[in-house]
């Protein structure tokens, strides 16, 4: 009789809760299943400062973004010059990705080879060339600073190139148009913005004495083992 009864109930509940296509079917505690929603710009009672859209945490930064500690101008700039480092190295393929995004943000203004004579530079103030004395002696990490913070009456081209191809860009000024070449040293993203090193692939640390002192760079517990660099011009 008890099961009877309870299977008499729920049939009752199933069938209050059903519809017949025209009416919304009943629901018990609707605020659980559908909340308010407020717009973006809306006021909202919920919030302490009664508005919807909230601000991000301090020191809040979008995922993938590396930050530049640098600020503009000639000593920052000369600093920047000192710190940082390429972190690619001069493969077929770096060179040829750098060149095709000299081509579409820098021949404009510096010309094909680099001499300042773009097709605008007459209507400019025309850019150094890039075999001139004082830009040969600039380092890598200092093109890189001209690129990311603009120099003089040239802008900022942070916002339309990012790190990796800043980087690819310096690559191909210094190797292809100043004949300059360097080994680029493997560093890991930092302030420098470069791109990410390769993930360090699982294997067991190498055996050693245990007196054995740790090498320069590494721990008491061993040296680190280090990853080949991957043909794609990445170190």
């Amino acid at each position: 009789m008890r099961h009877a009864t309870c299977l008499g109930l729920l049939a009752v509940a199933a069938a209050w809760g059903c519809a017949n296509g025209s009416e919304r079917a009943y629901e018990y505690a609707p605020d659980m299943v559908r909340d308010p929603a407020y717009k973006a710009f809306a006021p909202n009672l919920a919030t302490r400062d009664g508005l919807t859209l909230q601000l991000p945490v301090a020191g809040t930064i979008p995922r993938g973004y590396q930050p530049f500690h640098y600020q503009a101008g000639e000593d920052e700039a000369a600093r920047a010059g000192r710190e940082l480092t390429n972190p690619y190295r001069e493969t077929p393929e770096t060179l040829e990705k750098g060149k095709a995004l000299f081509e579409i943000y820098c021949v404009v203004c510096h010309g094909d080879q680099g001499k300042g004579d773009g097709p605008i530079s007459g209507k400019i103030p025309a850019p150094p060339s890039y075999t001139s004395d004082r830009v040969l002696a600039f380092p890598p990490g200092r093109i890189f600073h001209v690129i990311t913070m603009g120099s003089g009456k040239m802008p900022s081209y942070s916002a339309q190139l990012n790190p990796d191809d800043r980087w690819k860009i310096v690559s191909y000024v210094r190797s292809s148009l100043q004949g300059l070449h360097e080994a680029a040293a493997p560093v890991p993203a930092g302030p420098a913005g470069g791109p990410k090193p390769p993930p360090q692939p699982a294997s067991a640390p190498t055996p050693h004495a245990p007196d054995a002192a740790p090498a320069p760079g590494g721990s008491a517990s061993g040296p680190t083992p280090h990853a080949a660099a991957p043909d794609g011009g990445k170190p």
